[in-house]
């Protein structure tokens, strides 16, 4: 796991398959997303290393992204926290849907699996759920933005004081050309398209995405650019 300063607040973590990012206020930090199981430990000391660790904020659950917030959890007693459709994904108390792949995806989404860890992950047992427009209690209010079409429940996490948007995966980066793009591996591809485009018209200066280098200078403006090649061809 690799630790890289974006900000004077904010890091990212990043980890074989998928991303995380840790957002500190004062000696107060939040973890959005947890990375796949395993690196708990690890994860935990990059948190500590600046503060103590308050809340996990899961952008939605698949394995990369959620598998590590029991560990993170059960380390430091911080707070789970996820979308209210998210959250018996979460907890294991159901399946979540699978993606519907387009042709293109499937051996790209082998190759994560195969990178991911193996034997699974705990379920952290209790999840604090939100709601789109709902607003938590760091970086100066940071509000719940309902992204659905990856998952149903996925959210991205914005901070309109700080200008800072993480996506999770209803954007990412193009491994080909570097260019901002859609999420891959959507559960509802239109939908998908339609989040998209509603996290491009919000003000953001720096963009976190789930896979891929964030974007930290004039982000809002490659949002929407990209976005609108979704629009036309829709």
């Amino acid at each position: 796991m690799d630790v890289v300063e974006l900000l004077p607040r904010l890091s990212l973590l990043r980890f074989p398959v998928g991303q995380a990012y840790l957002w500190r206020d004062g000696d107060e930090v939040t973890l959005i997303d947890a990375g796949p199981a395993g690196y708990g430990a690890r994860v935990v000391e990059a948190a500590e290393a600046a503060g103590r660790l308050r809340r996990v904020v899961l952008t939605h659950f698949h394995e990369d992204h959620a598998g590590g917030a029991q560990e993170v959890a059960a380390l430091t007693g911080a707070e789970v926290v996820a979308h209210t459709v998210e959250a018996p994904f979460v907890r294991g108390e159901l399946p979540g849907p699978p993606p519907v792949f387009e042709d293109w995806e499937r051996p790209l989404h082998a190759d994560a699996v195969r990178r991911l860890p193996r034997g699974g992950f705990a379920r952290p047992a209790r999840v604090t759920e939100v709601v789109d427009g709902d607003v938590l209690d760091f970086g100066g209010g940071a509000r719940v933005v309902h992204a659905p079409g990856h998952t149903d429940g996925s959210i991205a996490v914005h901070l309109p004081s700080h200008g800072v948007l993480c996506t999770g995966d209803a954007v990412a980066v193009s491994p080909v050309d570097g260019g901002v793009m859609l999420g891959v591996f959507n559960v509802d591809r239109d939908l998908a398209v339609a989040s998209f485009g509603r996290l491009a018209d919000l003000d953001t200066e720096v963009a976190c995405f789930g896979h891929g280098d964030p974007v930290t200078v004039r982000a809002g403006e490659a949002l929407r650019a990209s976005a609108r090649t979704y629009r036309a061809v829709g």
